[in-house]
Formats: C-alpha cells, sequence, structure tokens
C-alpha cells in the first residue's frame, strides 16, 4: 500500500506543483492586476481632472476602460499560466464579437457617439443645447443617449448617434451673447428721436456690456414702418432678463417720447366696372 502511494504521488507529483505554482502565479496576477488598476485609476482622477480640467463623466469613462481592460489582460495571463490555447480563444471571442456587433450595430452606434461626445466635451451636464428640433437644460449623459429637460419641463431622451450627427447650438458655453432688441416706428416720426431714445435706454442698463459697445441701428424700412433696433451684449446668465425688461423698457420709452407704433397697413384700391 505504501509502495502505490510513493508511486502515485511520483508520478503526480510534478503535475501538483505545476498547478499549486500555477495557483500561485494566478494570485500575483490578480494582486498586482488589482494594484496596478487602483493605482492608474487614481492617477487619472488627479492628474486629468487637475491639469486639464476635464468633464467628470470622461474621468469614469477613461477609469471604467483603464479597470476593464486590466481584468481582461489578467484574465488572459492567467488562462496561458494554466496552458490554455489563448489563441484560439481570442479568435472565438473576435468572431463572436463581429457576429455581435453586426446585430446590434445601431446600439453600438450609440455607444461610439456616446464616447466621442464624452471626450469632446461639445455640451455638458447643466448646459442648454439645441439639436434638430429639440432643445433643453442637459441633465445626463450615458453612453446609450442624453437626457434633456426642456424649458417647459418636458422629459426628452436622445440617442446620442442622433445628436452625433446633427448640428448643435449651445446657447451655456460662452460667457456672453448678443441680443436684439427692435422697434418700429411711423415715416413721420424722427429717427433721430428713435436713436436718442435708444441710446437713453442703454445708458440707463447697467448689464448691458460695454465691450463690445452697445450700437443703435436702422435696421429696415419695411412696407408702413421705420425698424430701429439695439444691438447690445449681455452675460449668458443675465441675457432673458435684461431681454424681457428691455422689451418693456423701449416700448414704455418710445410712447413717452411720442413716437407712434403704426399697425400694419393696406391700401384697398376698387375699381368699378362699366
Amino acid at each position: 500500500m505504501e509502495q502505490n502511494i510513493i508511486s502515485l504521488w511520483e508520478s503526480l507529483s510534478v503535475d501538483i506543483l505545476h498547478f499549486v505554482l500555477g495557483i500561485a502565479a494566478s494570485a500575483a496576477i490578480i494582486i498586482i492586476g488589482f494594484v496596478l488598476s487602483r493605482g492608474i485609476q487614481k492617477l487619472i482622477k488627479r492628474t486629468v481632472s487637475a491639469s486639464l480640467h476635464v468633464d467628470r463623466t470622461v474621468i469614469s469613462l477613461l477609469r471604467a476602460i483603464v479597470r476593464y481592460g486590466i481584468f481582461i489582460i489578467c484574465v488572459i495571463m492567467i488562462l496561458n499560466v494554466f496552458g490554455v490555447n489563448t489563441t484560439s480563444l481570442l479568435a472565438l471571442l473576435g468572431a463572436a464579437g463581429l457576429a455581435i456587433g453586426l446585430a446590434l450595430k445601431d446600439t453600438l452606434g450609440n455607444i461610439a457617439s456616446g464616447i466621442i461626445i464624452i471626450i469632446l466635451g461639445n455640451y455638458r451636464i447643466g448646459e442648454f443645447v439645441e439639436f434638430g428640433s429639440f432643445s433643453g437644460t442637459v441633465r445626463e449623459i450615458n453612453l446609450f443617449t442624453t437626457i434633456l429637460e426642456t424649458s417647459d419641463g418636458i422629459h426628452v431622451s436622445a440617442p446620442n448617434s442622433s445628436i452625433w450627427g446633427s448640428p448643435l447650438k449651445n446657447y451655456t458655453r460662452n460667457q456672453k451673447r448678443r441680443m436684439e432688441l427692435s422697434i418700429s416706428i411711423a415715416y413721420s416720426d424722427s429717427v433721430d428721436l428713435a436713436f436718442n431714445v435708444m441710446q437713453d435706454i442703454i445708458a440707463s442698463e447697467p448689464r448691458f456690456l460695454k465691450d463690445p459697445a452697445p450700437q443703435v441701428v436702422l435696421q429696415a424700412i419695411e412696407g408702413n414702418s421705420v425698424k430701429i433696433s439695439i444691438r447690445a451684449w449681455a452675460s449668458t446668465g443675465d441675457y432673458w432678463n435684461t431681454y424681457w425688461d428691455m422689451t418693456r423698457t423701449i416700448k414704455e420709452k418710445a410712447e413717452a417720447a411720442g413716437l407712434k407704433i403704426p399697425l400694419p397697413q393696406r391700401e384697398v384700391h376698387i375699381v368699378q366696372g362699366p
């Protein structure tokens, strides 16, 4: 009996030793991969956010890519330690990935568009954007969709591919915006008087920026009126409140100065028959 055990040990000792060494090597690979993953993720969070001022969504994406990339590398290394032919496995996974990619091309297109949008940072959470027939404040950006909230409180979920494939206006990104405030006066009114009224309005409004300087222009001569406009810049945060307040102020000041706001008119000629 003892001789049988000894002979069995002699025949299996090499395999057992290889298995134990494989377990030890696998444990070392897992520990090194875990430490390396944590270290690189912390480095990305610290250096990228501090020096490049990248959006937090981009940082989360980069950390996820590092985490799963190192995990896949560790799995392949462990399989190699135990003698698994990873070349055939990778070829099989590649073929399966190709088939899945063809079946989910629209979904993968949204993911690719989401990654590009997040990295380029064309818009960020909290900004007001417009694309196609939709506009609203960005509430969430993920790999599949962008969530907007419209001005009247409607929830809009837009696929990232539809946004990436369309021209996009970002109303919040720049620090200042130009507004155009217009009023139409009668032909009989004095243009110089209208200009003076507009200049007084500009001088009394502190929210207008000094650079670029506001302008008063005769914008158009229309069918029954003359159109006078103020072109002035304001900070993006003050834009709409300033626009609404000035629209009311212009009407009140123009009427107080005796300027007439003409109603649409049409001449009708009646030709009598014989």
